[in-house]
């Protein structure tokens, strides 16, 4: 694949280089952005440069040439995908989209993943919409998308857990017997350069304060169905603390326990058991929004197994 070249024109002068990117590159997100930059894979005039560098006319800017142009993707999203994810949509109106998103599915594309959650919704919605936060590949469940920028400035800059007018709760299947409440306080540490294997780490010292309350709702054979409220949003966040206390979730391929997933396999259940059941936050018109997200048949099918 040759190397691809974009020149800044005159209506880009002056725009921060992350900022240019992300309006070509929709889909990608801007910490992808960063590392690219960082790691010199994106160059300025054949030098290596920052995020916040103001772009100049004629500036040559050199892209990775396994990126794609085509920010929608559509050609490679079959039909029978875009009608599951249109069976999946749980709320929309003039601002909002609301989807069940189905687990193993990315919500942004990538070098890796032809596409993502976002390029669905955009090829039923239109371009202009986009992601308000994320959940990683392998959670399923309510995932918000902003129709236009208002909306999604409204709810990045006036909507947080932690001012307890977002909130969220997840559901999932934890190993072992959990018999009352257990609510977590710990320092997340999500650099990569003090963890190991990449993962985010509890770390005492370092790192972002995150909040949980662990709520067991369900007892089932060696594990608990556990529905879990965040009162942060840091990344990893219940999946790093249920392993800290020695109740991983189920099919958990990072931060599990290999016993209990071997544990599991007998059912030929893959799909990771968390998922985020609800969410409810008010628009900026003091509409209250509250969604809940039916869980997968795969989720459903392991609580039977394990009951």
């Amino acid at each position: 694949m040759s190397v691809k070249n974009l020149i800044v024109d005159k209506d880009n002068v002056n725009r921060r280089l992350d900022n240019y990117l992300l309006s070509i590159f929709k889909d990608l997100p801007r910490s992808k952005i960063y590392s690219m930059i960082r790691k010199g894979e994106i160059r300025v005039n054949s030098g290596r440069t920052k995020p916040l560098y103001k772009i100049k006319i004629n500036d040559s800017i050199r892209i990775p040439p396994y990126l794609k142009f085509n920010s929608n993707n559509q050609e490679n999203i079959s039909s029978k995908i875009i009608d599951i994810f249109k069976s999946k949509l749980l709320y929309e109106d003039n601002n909002y989209i609301i989807l069940n998103k189905p687990s193993g599915i990315v919500v942004h594309s990538g070098s890796n993943n032809n596409y993502g959650a976002i390029n669905i919704i955009r090829s039923l919605f239109g371009k202009n919409v986009d992601l308000c936060h994320r959940l990683d590949k392998a959670t399923s469940g309510c995932l918000v998308f902003a129709k236009n920028k208002t909306a999604l400035r409204f709810f990045n800059k006036n909507l947080a857990i932690r001012d307890n007018n977002l909130k969220k709760t997840y559901i999932a299947i934890l190993k072992g017997a959990i018999k009352k409440d257990i609510f977590i306080e710990s320092n997340i540490n999500t650099s990569k350069k003090n963890s190991m294997l990449h993962k985010v780490n509890i770390d005492i010292l370092n790192g972002k304060l995150a909040k949980s309350l662990f709520r067991p709702i369900l007892k089932l054979n060696k594990s608990t169905l556990t529905e879990i409220d965040i009162y942060s949003g840091r990344t990893h966040q219940i999946r790093v603390q249920a392993d800290s206390i020695n109740h991983n979730i189920a099919n958990d391929i990072k931060y599990g326990d290999m016993d209990f997933n071997k544990f599991i396999q007998k059912s030929r259940i893959k799909s990771m058991a968390l998922h985020a059941k609800t969410i409810s936050f008010k628009d900026e018109y003091d509409k209250s929004i509250d969604i809940e997200a039916p869980l997968e048949e795969s989720f459903t099918d392991l609580i039977d197994y394990l009951n």
